[in-house]
């Protein structure tokens, strides 16, 4: 089942969106024997005003997504002291100087990618005693040289690496498949990759493809055009 369409006459609204995607992934995950409370929607909020994420807040959600730290910094901090029970995942690339002010608002990262990013993140959590978040490597399953993550055969490597020499809170895998690809094939070979470093977190699955995602065992999805609609900037 798809979200329910809209059109120029008759918009839906955000809350209506939210229910058609929570529908959606309830029959893919029906069909899959699995339980909806194994699925963590995020609601992809990038580049959405506040009062759009407010209207999704109030309408149940959770967990929210953003790509960028600086757009996240001029919007969360607002929205986080009026909501405090809400998880925000950052799910963009994450750059070095950037990464106090991303610990300091996000509880989730999707998107450690690289040695050096893992050793600052460890370097700051000894130096300054800043907690950290729950962490997803980023693998990128089709290999294409303008996409962030690490390639396939080098994510057993630095998964040790990021665990056992940096001690960050790895909890799974993330990533994006090529739009030109059977995302299924990408979905299957990062579930295969997590299995064998015993991580029980799968973030795959985005508006084009989250029920593929849900019926292949994600864990965590990231929808954002099909709740809010087109991008507002």
């Amino acid at each position: 089942m798809s979200p329910a369409t809209e059109t120029p006459d008759a918009p839906l609204t955000t809350q209506q969106r939210l229910e058609a995607v929570r529908e959606a992934i309830a029959v893919a995950a029906g069909a899959a024997d699995r339980s909806v409370d194994n699925i963590t929607l995020i609601a992809v909020s990038k580049t959405q005003p506040a009062e759009a994420i407010v209207e999704a807040i109030e309408a149940g959600q959770i967990d929210f997504g953003e790509n960028r730290v600086q757009e996240a910094m001029e919007k969360w901090p607002a929205i986080k002291d009026q909501y405090p029970h809400i998880r925000l995942h950052l799910l963009g690339p994450l750059q070095r100087n950037k990464l106090r002010d991303a610990l300091g608002l996000f509880d989730v990262f999707h998107t450690v990618d690289r040695a050096k990013l893992a050793a600052s993140m460890a370097r700051l959590r000894d130096d300054e005693a800043v907690e950290m978040p729950s962490c997803f490597v980023q693998v990128n399953t089709g290999e294409e040289p303008q996409k962030a993550g690490v390639g396939p055969l080098d994510a057993d490597e630095f998964i040790t690496e990021c665990r056992d020499m940096h001690g960050l809170n790895i909890v799974g895998l993330m990533c994006i498949p090529p739009t030109d690809e059977d995302a299924a094939l990408h979905f299957s070979l990062l579930t295969k990759i997590a299995r064998r470093n015993n991580l029980a977190s799968l973030s795959m699955g985005m508006s084009s493809d989250y029920e593929v995602a849900v019926e292949m065992g994600a864990t965590h999805i990231r929808v954002g055009t099909a709740i809010f609609g087109p991008r507002r900037f």
